[in-house]
């Protein structure tokens, strides 16, 4: 039949129409924050060592960064929860901007304090990055909302290479404004946050998540009184997604995929100048990693709406597990086989990120599901820092192959998990 309802009167767009505008604002928005991450993230620790004069600190960079993005994952959660995409996106972005500009403003008055503070409130642009791929999901049909994910996800790529490799020419610039050369990328890392958030804030409508909310509000509507047309004693269904189950499993994968990746790709580059190769080495191996992260998106959307998310997320650990293998198992002077290897671990990430971000989307009710993304968000942030700091400890204590192959048998964790929830499900 005919609609005659709310979603007639009130003039909602045709959710393809929207969807398609949505996702070509996302995508904008993450090439520019792709580009500030990156630059920022590339001197963040050769700024704190050329302020400081050792190498004491050079690590704490990372280590705020992480911080910063947990506490930002919890207050866009928040704020899109409330208000919408929009402005937790845009306040996310907005804040990154103001930690580079703090950052900027450290360097010119030699104040490590102040630099250590505003690269904390920088990693709020970090999270908000990452939280973007949920927005991509609002509005998808059922069925495509892991493609979604995936273009916004792959965006990132663009922004991620075009951002170091302008470290030189903003260093160049800040040193002719007579600003330290090395807080040069975290001007450029204030301008694409800056602009990332005039992007979202401009043409980000109408917003993804509330137009969602409404289009399932006219759909239970409709729905009731077709059903009380029909038979006046049925009731509206209620929600028959997997419940807290579904929560934790797509949690549980991307937080474990997190510290599996961290942990292997922050003691590579350790690994590799402890056989004597050079910088170079160790950035065409981390290129390669970095690549593998985001590149294959698209087809692991398409893979994860055409084969189901339990299936892909266990190829996650399947693939994690033959990445530390390879790992621990090639020359500490073979760049090549390191290279695979970093390779197959981002690849095994990426597919874990995509399916368990589904799951997250598919089981957590429009009511709820920005607060929830937003917690599931700190989780990984944090299983990020965990994987960081226990990495190094564990090499020292032991060798980078042990540290591969503990991180690549910790992957298998996600099948029993998987199938777990499955049996629960067939038996439910």
């Amino acid at each position: 039949m005919t609609s005659t309802g709310p979603a007639a009167t009130a003039g909602i767009s045709p959710r393809p129409e929207v969807q398609r505008r949505t996702l070509t604002v996302l995508v904008t928005s993450q090439i520019l924050s792709g580009a500030g991450l990156a630059a920022g993230v590339t001197v963040g620790a050769l700024l704190a060592q050329d302020m400081l004069g050792s190498t004491d600190l050079a690590g704490l960079p990372s280590a705020l960064f992480t911080a910063g993005s947990a506490l930002a994952a919890v207050a866009v959660g928040r704020i899109s929860q409330a208000r919408g995409r929009r402005p937790g996106l845009a306040t996310g972005y907005l804040t990154g901007a103001v930690g580079s500009a703090g950052v900027v403003a450290a360097a010119l008055a030699d104040n490590p304090v102040l630099l250590f503070l505003a690269l904390f409130v920088y990693g709020a642009g970090t999270a908000t990055n990452l939280q973007a791929r949920y927005a991509g999901a609002d509005l998808a049909t059922p069925g495509h909302q892991a493609r979604a994910v995936s273009t916004v996800l792959v965006a990132t790529t663009l922004g991620g290479v075009i951002g170091p490799n302008l470290a030189a020419p903003t260093g160049a610039f800040a040193a002719h404004l007579g600003v330290p050369r090395l807080a040069g990328p975290f001007i450029l890392s204030g301008t694409a946050y800056a602009l990332a958030t005039l992007v979202l804030a401009l043409w980000l409508r109408p917003d993804p998540l509330l137009l969602a909310r409404t289009l399932a509000e006219v759909k239970e509507a409709d729905a009731a009184t077709d059903a009380a047309v029909t038979d006046p004693t049925t009731t509206t269904p209620g929600n028959t997604a997997d419940g807290r189950g579904g929560v934790v499993l797509g949690a549980l994968i991307m937080v474990l995929t997190q510290l599996v990746m961290v942990a292997i790709m922050t003691m590579t580059p350790v690994h590799l100048h402890d056989h004597g190769h050079g910088t170079a080495a160790s950035g065409l191996v981390i290129a390669v990693h970095v690549g593998a992260m985001y590149l294959p998106s698209p087809l692991t959307g398409w893979l994860v709406d055409r084969y189901g998310r339990r299936k892909i997320a266990a190829a996650s650990g399947i693939t994690l597990l033959t990445a530390g293998i390879l790992a621990a198992a090639a020359p500490g002077d073979s760049v090549a086989l390191l290279a695979c290897a970093l390779a197959l671990l981002g690849l095994g990430w990426n597919l874990g990120l995509v399916s368990g971000t589904a799951i997250i989307t598919d089981t957590v009710p429009l009511a709820t599901r920005a607060r929830t993304q937003g917690l599931v968000d700190v989780s990984i942030a944090l299983a990020g820092a965990t994987g960081g700091m226990a990495s190094g400890i564990m090499v020292a204590a032991t060798s980078y192959p042990a540290l591969a192959l503990t991180g690549g048998i910790l992957s298998l964790a996600l099948l029993p998990a998987i199938a777990a929830t499955a049996y629960h499900r067939r038996t439910a």
